[in-house]
C-alpha cells in the first residue's frame, strides 16, 4: 500500500516516510524523522527528532522526540529512536535524549498505555508494559518484559531490572532489581514476580536459582558485596547470574525488602 497522509498533516521536506504508513489528522511531522513501514500515527501526533521502526501505532495526541525537560539543554542536535510494533496510546510523551548521552531509545513490542512519560536520556528495553500515568525520569533504565503499574514514577538515573513489577503508585529511587515485584513509597521488593516467569517459559530449576540467589543477598545477613561473591562461586544459570550482574553496575543502590525476613522468605516460597 502506499503512504496515505491526512490532508490536515504538516510534513517537513526532510522527513523520510516508509511505505505504507499512514498519518491521520492534524498530525505533526517535524525535522529529522524516519518512520517505518506499516506505522500509523493518530490524530494530533507531533514526533521531531525521531527514528521509528515499523508497524508502530500512535493512537492520537501522543509528543515524540519533543526537547528534554533539562535546564542545561540549549538546542543540541539529540534523538529519540524506537523498535517495532509498539503501541503508544493517548497523552504519551517522549522526549528526546540531552546533551549527556544525546539519546533516548525504547526497543519493540512495548505498551505505553495512556499519559505515560519518558524522559530524557532513558534506555527501555521491549516488551515493556507501562500503565496510564507511570513515568520515568531522565536517565532511568528499564528492562526486557518489566511492568510499570499505574501512577507509578521513577527517579532520574534508578534502573528497573528485566522481568520486574513495579506496583500502582511505587515511587521507585533506587535500583530495582530482576525478577522482583516492588511496591510502596520508596518502592521495596515484596517478592518475586513468580507468575511472570513462569508465563515466560522458566523452568522450574531455574526458578529454584532465582529463588536462592534472592535469599542469598537479603535474607542471609551477609553484606552484599559478600553475598554476590559468595554467588559467584557457584555455577548458577545465567538467568540467576543476571541479578548479580545487575547489584554490580548500582550507582543508585539496590532497594532491599523492608518486611520481616522470615515473613517474605515464605512468600517467596509460594
Amino acid at each position: 500500500m502506499a503512504t496515505k497522509i491526512h490532508p490536515t498533516a504538516v510534513v517537513h521536506a526532510g522527513a523520510q516516510l516508509d511505505t505504507d504508513v499512514e498519518l491521520g489528522p492534524y498530525v505533526v511531522i517535524g525535522e529529522d524523522v524516519q518512520i517505518g513501514s506499516g506505522t500509523y500515527v493518530g490524530p494530533h501526533c507531533i514526533i521531531e527528532f525521531s527514528t521509528i521502526g515499523k508497524n508502530n501505532q500512535f493512537t492520537g495526541a501522543a509528543y515524540v522526540g519533543m526537547p528534554p525537560q533539562d535546564f542545561s539543554y540549549h538546542g543540541e542536535h539529540t534523538r529519540f529512536t524506537m523498535g517495532d510494533s509498539n503501541i503508544i496510546r493517548e497523552g504519551v510523551s517522549l522526549h528526546r535524549g540531552s546533551h549527556a548521552t544525546s539519546l533516548t531509545s525504547m526497543g519493540s513490542n512495548c505498551m505505553l498505555m495512556a499519559n505515560t512519560h519518558l524522559g530524557h536520556d532513558c534506555r527501555a528495553g521491549s516488551n515493556i508494559v507501562m500503565v496510564n500515568s507511570s513515568a520515568a525520569a531522565g536517565h532511568v533504565q528499564i528492562g526486557d518484559r518489566a511492568l510499570i503499574s499505574g501512577l507509578a514514577g521513577i527517579h532520574q538515573f534508578t534502573r528497573i531490572g528485566k522481568f520486574a513489577m513495579l506496583s500502582g503508585g511505587g515511587m521507585a529511587n533506587q535500583d530495582i532489581i530482576p525478577y522482583v515485584i516492588a511496591q510502596g513509597d520508596r518502592a521495596k521488593p515484596v517478592g518475586l514476580n513468580l507468575v511472570g516467569m513462569k508465563r515466560n517459559g522458566f523452568s522450574r530449576e531455574t526458578i529454584k536459582s532465582v529463588k536462592h540467589v534472592f535469599k542469598t543477598l537479603f535474607f542471609r545477613g551477609l553484606l552484599l558485596k559478600d553475598a554476590i561473591a559468595k554467588l559467584r562461586a557457584e555455577n548458577l544459570p545465567p538467568e540467576a547470574a543476571l541479578i548479580l550482574d545487575f547489584c554490580e553496575g548500582t550507582k543508585r543502590g539496590i532497594a532491599r525488602p523492608r518486611r520481616n525476613a522470615r515473613e517474605l522468605e515464605t512468600a517467596v516460597n509460594d
